[in-house]
């Protein structure tokens, strides 16, 4: 069976689509508050989150290996995030997927996947 993260286009694949999620977070208007939420440098969510998908994909879980279990929810809990921040990293996330070039049935189960795992980051 081929993974999500073989037909994403494995590693290239993952850090084009990461690539593309933060640069529509760093320049769009409708990702300001969002993007508040992160360093001035966005170098080092970048690779968070390019570890993290890599292996939730079914890649090499590179981010366990490096940071241990993901924790994700604990780990958001420090910053302020309701539901017009879940919306703004849904918008750059769904709009990155949009335009990354993968099976239109894996769009779909990406969407489906990370609509509750964003929902479930709320914490106002």
């Amino acid at each position: 069976m081929v993974t999500p993260y073989e037909q994403i286009g494995g590693e290239d694949g993952v850090r084009r689509l990461v690539d593309r999620f933060y640069d529509l977070m760093d320049s769009a208007p409708d990702a300001r508050e969002i993007r508040e939420l992160h360093a001035a440098s966005l170098k080092v969510s970048r690779e968070k989150l390019f570890l993290y998908l890599t292996g939730w994909l079914g890649g090499p879980q590179l981010y366990v290996e490096k940071y241990g279990h993901p924790m994700l929810r604990a780990r958001h809990l420090p910053f302020p995030i309701a539901e017009r921040e879940r919306d703004q990293w849904l918008w750059c996330m769904e709009q990155a997927i949009a335009e990354h070039e993968m099976p239109d049935e894996l769009k779909e189960f990406l969407r489906g996947k990370l609509r509750p795992l964003a929902d479930h980051m709320r914490n106002r």
